[in-house]
């Protein structure tokens, strides 16, 4: 056999010849409305992609060559597609972190990913902090001692670090550098990322306790510092993850996420810090989420758009490189039916490695119901070393390049980005699109589209809006003690061994700016200041707070996920689960694929289906109907049927029932719904219903839950 003539007596198919083809087997229908789709970015895909869709785009290079469309590593570089394994560790207390950081370390976690709580990331000690704040998301610590127990062991020097430093970052920062200073290391092999970013907690928050201005003060003296000191460093770090996680699209993350970075640049810049710190200190986080491909291009497409920022600035190649963490999706995961989470952290990791990020995390299966225990945080760990190890996904560069679907959809997203971006820059930046509720409404419209899409049901949640189990036993959240009022009397206890006269010249260098910020900070903590200690001294004078209204951070499934909580709740009050009575009338063929319909239609709402038995005669049916004690009562049939059995049965059941809500399995033609509701029957069901709304009236009509 001839390699050179293989296939060679196949003739190569048209576009126009496969279109042909296509357009026969959709039997008439449009091959528009069948074969293309819109995404919720407003971009129209294709069913195939060919040569000629990219051929127009411009030239990007290779990986490692700006714009860096294709990554910032060169191909030659051993550690072009490797990726730090970067899981969120969220232990309580400084025993509990230190035993988690041990065990994940030791078994493929390769960067150190420190949570801290709110209070934390808020520079509050225990005592000034909510309840809430203190231990429940992140790591509760409030003095350097307990920073070193947590970190005991462990070298840093040695060990990437990521970590969220709130929105004043310095107390944070200054603790973990007074803690290498304590532990005998250098400051300059710190590397990975220890960033402030104060707009992701006004954006989550509505507010700040303190300016914008000293926020941006504090930044700017870490990012001096760092670009002295700890060059490997990041100190700056853009979130666009409150915009996936509030239902925007990839469009908005990209465009509010580049309008954040370009605030805090000219933050910088106008502070006295050149380009080259800046950008060098600047670390991109993104949320990834389930559409594959766009979540691909999305992050194919930041690398290009912020390179082009960059070099606006006048920034040199190496500046104009980003550096991209990422974390699969909190808004896709599910309390209903979890360990389906596992497959769609999976997919959403996949995205995220052949994107290009250079350090993620994957969620535990648990992470909308519970703190992670080691098992589920092993579960996630090993789906990025399965990915690394055995897919053997670190072993390319750029995956993705060369796809005709994957360049022309990273073009269209970026164009798209950049329009929406350059609307926040005629605004007048992004902090002024905030302040004027351009950014919120932008994010509020999508959620609203997307929403509307789940509860119709034409988005589909695996295990919540569509193919639910019935008999799941939901997983629980353990009761925890408070660690509230335990973290107060702590507090107190350090403070009667720790004098305030102790810190006092430190703090009172960093409170008067006589001082370099982060020695004065560091050398402060050394001397047992605390993190609000800390946070006051750089807050001291009149504070204007910075307000906005906030983002809506949620999950796509909670609606859904609200309706089985009640219907729980209500199993558990009354000893049964709310029913509903399928009425299956003639031959199997006839009416089962409308009962299947109905009984998922329902669980998906908690109700149990009372499915017994087919009946031959409306008579039978509406006997069974009323005997069954259900509230709801769906007649499934096929439509050929229903003229003859509708009318009598619906008027059976009003009669001896008429409280029962009738429901048809289906949708007539209006004159024919007309004639059914005049019989009896309250509504229909089928493909096209909002089935959110339909099954939250009908459990506060039956007494399941209230308005």
């Amino acid at each position: 056999m001839n390699k050179d003539t293989l296939f060679t007596q196949f003739p190569v198919p048209t576009y126009e010849q496969w279109r042909e083809a296509a357009e026969k087997s959709l039997k008439g229908a449009a091959f528009d409305a069948k074969l293309l789709t819109k995404t919720q970015e407003g971009i129209i895909r294709q069913p195939i992609y060919r040569a000629e869709d990219v051929a127009t785009l411009p030239r990007r290079g290779g990986p490692g060559e700006a714009p860096f469309v294709r990554g910032t590593r060169s191909p030659l570089d051993q550690q072009a597609g490797r990726w730090e394994v970067c899981q969120e560790m969220a232990a309580p207390d400084a025993k509990s972190f230190h035993e988690a950081a041990l065990t994940d370390l030791a078994r493929g976690q390769t960067a150190l990913h420190i949570v801290f709580d709110r209070a934390v990331r808020a520079g509050l000690d225990p005592d000034e902090a909510l309840p809430e704040d203190i231990g429940k998301d992140g790591l509760s610590i409030f003095a350097l001692g307990e920073l070193g127990e947590a970190l005991r062991g462990l070298n840093l020097e040695e060990l990437p670090l990521f970590v969220q430093s709130g929105a004043l970052g310095l107390p944070v920062f200054s603790l973990l550098f007074a803690h290498m200073k304590a532990s005998g290391h250098s400051p300059a092999n710190l590397r990975g990322c220890i960033g402030q970013d104060p707009l992701t907690p006004l954006l989550v928050e509505g507010q700040l306790p303190h300016s914008l201005d000293t926020a941006f003060a504090a930044m700017a003296k870490m990012t001096s510092w760092a670009s002295q000191h700890a060059p490997k460093l990041k100190t700056i770090l853009v979130q666009g993850n409150p915009y996936c996680e509030s239902g925007g699209h990839a469009v908005a993350e990209l465009a509010f996420s580049l309008a954040t970075g370009v605030e805090y640049i000219q933050a910088m810049l106008d502070r006295g810090l050149t380009i080259e710190e800046v950008a060098g200190r600047m670390q991109f986080s993104f949320a990834v989420g389930s559409d594959v491909f766009m979540e691909i291009a999305k992050l194919r497409a930041v690398k290009m758009l912020w390179a082009n920022i960059v070099d606006a600035y006048g920034g040199s190649v190496e500046a104009q490189k980003i550096a991209i963490h990422a974390r699969t999706a909190a808004w896709t995961k599910t309390v209903c039916d979890p360990y389906v989470n596992m497959l769609r952290a999976t997919t959403e990791a996949f995205s995220a490695i052949v994107g290009g990020v250079d350090s993620l995390h994957v969620s535990a299966f648990d992470e909308a119901i519970r703190p992670a225990n080691e098992f589920s945080r092993r579960i996630a760990r090993n789906t990025q070393i399965i990915l690394e190890q055995e897919a053997h996904l670190a072993k390319v560069a750029d995956p993705a390049g060369g796809s005709w679907y994957v360049e022309w959809l990273t073009d269209e997203l970026a164009k798209k980005a950049w329009e929406l971006f350059v609307q926040v820059e005629e605004q007048g930046g992004l902090l002024r699109a905030l302040e004027s509720g351009f950014v919120q409404e932008t994010i509020a419209q999508t959620a609203a589209r997307k929403q509307k899409d789940i509860q119709e049901r034409k988005s589909r949640i695996v295990g919540t809006n569509m193919y639910p189990n019935p008999a799941e036993q939901l997983l629980t959240r353990p009761t925890t003690p408070a660690l509230h009022k335990q973290r107060v009397a702590e507090l107190r206890a350090y403070r009667s061994q720790k004098t305030p006269a102790d810190a006092a010249e430190a703090l009172e260098k960093l409170a008067q700016h006589t001082a370099d910020w982060v020695e004065a900070a560091a050398k402060a903590a050394l001397d047992g200041a605390t993190v609000g200690d800390i946070a006051k001294a750089l807050t001291a004078g009149k504070q204007a707070a910075t307000v906005i209204a906030p983002l809506r951070v949620h999950r796509a499934a909670e609606a859904f996920e609200t309706l089985r909580k009640q219907a729980e709740a209500y199993a558990e009050k009354t000893g049964q689960r709310p029913s509903v009575f399928l009425a299956a009338l003639g031959p199997v063929a006839k009416h089962k694929a409308r009962a299947d319909f109905a009984a998922e239609f329902f669980a998906v709402g908690g109700f149990a289906a009372l499915r017994t038995a087919a009946y031959s005669s409306a008579a039978e049916a509406a006997q069974a109907a009323i005997a069954s004690g259900a509230r709801i009562t769906v007649i499934c049939s096929d439509d050929a049927s229903y003229p003859e059995l509708v009318p009598p049965l619906a008027q059976a059941i009003k009669q001896a029932a008429p409280d029962m809500t009738v429901l048809l399995a289906g949708l007539p033609d209006a004159e024919q719904l007309a004639q059914y509701k005049a019989a009896g029957v309250d509504d229909c069901i089928h493909l096209r219903s909002n089935c959110y709304q339909m099954l939250r009236e009908l459990q506060e009509r039956t007494g399941v839950s209230s308005r």
